[in-house]
């Protein structure tokens, strides 16, 4: 199978960070029950969102647990919790003590303009960046002490789709199948179910350089979606979606908080965000200027609509003003 040979001649090089899937350093690709991790070669189990070694054991977050405690955990832990969070580039802070805590259910929209730390945050949430200070956990563990078992449990969609443009998009679906460690005897069923709901069956065996830019937003959101994991991050989701695909995501979301998922919804777009959202973060040069219920912050300034309650608490600015003299600039002779 071709995506066989691509994932086998380019083990060494694919950007896993790209797509989260997680693969430990040195492990033989296209046998995924064979986890190699800091030197150690370990034979796995992949279980339903866990790993589990041939003993039974769990390695979630590196801790050995039992089956019944993992599918147990105490439901007061909260499934993702960031912890005084502060990134540090030289001497610029991008962010800046960010803390909050998701639990099952949740949709934590987080909001904020262009440089307010929305995408330094994310980063460090999936584990393509460590904090300066601070910690990302999932369900009591760091994410830092085992990010192979972490982003099993994760899906994520980020900002900017960047695709292997040489391949079709059955054919990246099923290398990140592979990676993930998703069951091969049902993964092509599953992965053409999902093709043909969000509308692309008919180009499956396209090279995705031939796709829209809506369309490899969709092959990304199959991506996050297939192998059903328990924590979702989405960084500007509705990136090129047309207004069909758009309300599919806007309801998928819903449906999702409503089945126990846990989201994690970054966005410029406020209408969807007070739609779906179940809590609001909002970020400005870094700093958690609100965080809590949607509807505490909405009725707590006494805003009208959640724009004007964003624009009370971030931009001190007359956008209608500005608009007007825009105009006026643009009439000058």
């Amino acid at each position: 199978m071709r995506v066989e040979v691509f994932v086998a001649e380019y083990q060494h090089t694919l950007m896993v960070e790209r797509t989260l899937i997680g693969r430990p350093e040195g492990c033989r690709v296209p046998d995924v029950k064979q986890a190699c991790w800091r030197g150690r070669k370990t034979a796995t189990i992949v279980g339903r969102g866990h790993e589990y070694d041939s003993r039974g054991r769990g390695t979630l977050s590196g801790r050995e647990v039992s089956k019944h405690q993992m599918s147990s955990l105490a439901p007061h832990v909260p499934v993702l919790q960031a912890q005084g969070l502060t990134k540090r580039y030289g001497s610029l802070t991008a962010v800046q003590d960010v803390s909050f805590t998701l639990t099952s259910g949740q949709v934590l929209g987080c909001l904020g303009p262009n440089g307010s730390g929305k995408s330094t945050t994310v980063k460090m949430l999936t584990g393509l960046l460590e904090p300066s200070r601070g910690r990302v956990s999932y369900e009591g563990a760091d994410i830092q002490t085992n990010p192979v078992a972490y982003r099993k449990q994760l899906g994520y969609v980020p900002e900017e789709p960047n695709l292997y443009p040489y391949l079709s998009g059955r054919e990246y679906l099923e290398m990140v199948g592979l990676l993930r460690g998703m069951n091969t005897a049902t993964l092509p069923q599953k992965i053409d179910a999902l093709l043909e709901l969000f509308a692309l069956y008919a180009s499956r065996h396209s090279t995705m350089s031939s796709y829209s830019k809506g369309m490899r937003q969709r092959i990304l959101l199959i991506a996050a979606l297939m192998d059903d994991p328990q924590l979702l991050i989405f960084d500007e989701p509705l990136s090129g979606l047309d207004v069909t695909s758009a309300s599919i995501l806007k309801n998928l979301i819903k449906a999702l908080g409503q089945r126990g998922k846990t989201i994690f919804y970054c966005s410029h777009v406020l209408e969807v965000v007070q739609q779906v959202c179940t809590h609001l973060l909002i970020l400005r040069n870094g700093i958690v200027l609100a965080y809590d219920k949607t509807e505490t912050i909405h009725s707590g300034l006494k805003q009208s609509t959640l724009e004007q309650t964003f624009m009370h608490l971030v931009e001190e600015v007359d956008t209608e003003k500005i608009a007007g003299d825009i105009v006026s600039a643009m009439e000058a002779s």
